[in-house]
């Protein structure tokens, strides 16, 4: 069984088919999917989502490029919300410097508030870093984000990036680009990490691996990961798969 850790599967991209895609997944062995916000809107869909579905999980946060417009007030309708059973973890947050905006002040303050709200909750954090690495970093030692525990969404850094985290207990959440041929640096990486703190996830629609590589991504596409993770841990697909399913149930305090 595969649990995929992170999606997106109320992204306008599934509405067509979404009830039929969600209704294969089973039986394609995806046992269980966390469908994560971005958004203050994308935070009330995964909640319903989270309900409709008996294996479907949620987490809720504001994404650092949808955090220009932040209340504080929205911080505390989110915190009523993390209550709820469904709802497994804060996130997606953090910081993403690829564009401009929102200003950088904006995001680190969001991103503080949201360690914060994790903190309250007793909840794991999901983390968004891009173009970010050290001020992700030490934002996180800053508010002892080790005592959350969580995962690094899409872990894109290198070596010396991931053994910081690793010592802090986080996972490292891996998805298709494991498969594409100039991921070197993320190979490394793999290679380098205990399985026993990688997690499988696609971030569907985005990032589906070889060989549906700029197509719609899905949990379907996850095998392909795990053949390729479980290469490059010398372990095979299937070990790759149980290992990294008790490591998911793990992370979001299912076990």
């Amino acid at each position: 069984m595969i649990f995929d850790t992170h999606a997106h599967y109320d992204d306008e991209a599934f509405d067509e088919d979404r009830e039929a895609l969600l209704a294969s997944l089973k039986e394609a062995g995806i046992g269980a999917v966390t469908n994560v916000g971005a958004s203050l809107e994308s935070c009330r869909t995964t909640l319903k989502l989270a309900e409709a579905y008996p294996w479907m999980y949620g987490a809720l946060g504001v994404h650092p490029s949808e955090s220009k417009d932040v209340k504080e007030e929205d911080m505390e309708w989110l915190a009523g919300l993390l209550r709820h059973e469904k709802i497994r973890a804060v996130g997606e947050i953090g910081l993403d410097y690829y564009w401009e905006e929102p200003n950088h002040e904006i995001q680190k303050k969001w991103f503080v508030r949201q360690l914060d709200l994790a903190r309250q909750a007793g909840l794991p954090v999901i983390i968004h870093s891009r173009d970010a690495a050290k001020d992700t970093l030490d934002i996180m030692k800053a508010e002892k984000a080790g005592d959350m525990g969580g995962v690094i969404h899409c872990f894109s850094y290198g070596k010396e990036m991931a053994r910081e985290y690793l010592n802090m207990g986080f996972y490292l959440g891996i998805g298709g680009v494991l498969t594409f041929k100039n991921a070197r640096k993320l190979k490394e990486v793999v290679e380098y990490a205990p399985l026993s703190s990688l997690v499988l996830e696609t971030d569907c629609p985005y990032l589906a691996p070889v060989p549906n590589r700029g197509k719609r991504n899905s949990s379907l596409n996850l095998p392909y990961v795990a053949e390729m993770l479980g290469e490059l841990k010398g372990v095979g697909r299937e070990q790759a798969e149980a290992v990294t399913w008790e490591n998911a149930l793990a992370l979001y305090g299912l076990a």
